[in-house]
């Protein structure tokens, strides 16, 4: 659709969003990409960075009280982004459990973009994790765990902020994990967490001789 490429060519003009699959590499396999959070274009971002033909089997997770209530808000994540809701407000959902649409999506075979933090960080490291994606570990254990790295998003476009700061975003894309037997919760999401900042440190040589020949 128009609005997907057009917010695809504006996010790649002013940030750049480059891929890095440093832990993994682009795969039709089911999984749940989660990241740091720092600001309003991180879903952007990764859902840039994936290939074309992913893009339409990966939803982003939004926050209804943000981007669900306004209605050009709501047309640019559904339409232009693939995104699905999550209603964090008892009053704006019909069912207990804020995470239903989430199964419901994972149900389906497809794939989804999580922030773990719950909210935005103005720090480089994640804050810790909120238990949405244990949850999600538990009811779908076959399903593959990425762990992104977004960098420079908090220099960017750093909270409060309307205009993009013209630095160049890179996702970097670790090593998938999975809920372990008898993992206890607070063990995993610090392991889940520990996973984004891997993907910050980890180094890729070839990576360096890209930038070199340039």
């Amino acid at each position: 659709m128009w609005i997907s490429y057009l917010l695809q060519l504006v996010v790649r003009l002013l940030i750049g969003a480059y891929p890095r699959w440093i832990g993994c590499k682009p795969s039709s396999k089911q999984r749940i990409y989660f990241a740091n959070h720092t600001s309003h274009i991180d879903t952007v971002a990764i859902w840039a960075a994936l290939p074309q033909d992913l893009q339409a089997t990966t939803h982003p997770v939004a926050a209804f009280d943000y981007w669900g209530k306004s209605k050009w808000k709501h047309y640019i994540v559904t339409r232009g982004l693939n995104a699905i809701f999550i209603k964090r407000a008892k009053e704006d959902r019909s069912d207990d459990d804020p995470l239903k649409p989430l199964y419901d999506t994972l149900a389906t075979g497809d794939s989804l973009i999580i922030f773990p933090e719950g909210t935005r960080n103005k720090g480089d490291l994640p804050q810790p994790f909120k238990s949405g994606i244990y949850h999600l570990a538990q009811r779908f254990p076959d399903v593959e765990l990425v762990p992104v790295y977004l960098e420079n998003l908090n220099r960017i476009m750093p909270k409060g902020e309307f205009w993009p700061v013209p630095l160049v975003c890179t996702a970097r894309f670790g090593v998938p994990i999975q809920l372990l037997p008898d993992e206890e919760k607070d063990a995993f999401l610090a392991r889940a967490r520990q996973g984004v900042v891997d993907s910050r440190a980890q180094y890729n040589p070839i990576e360096k001789n890209q930038k070199v020949a340039l």
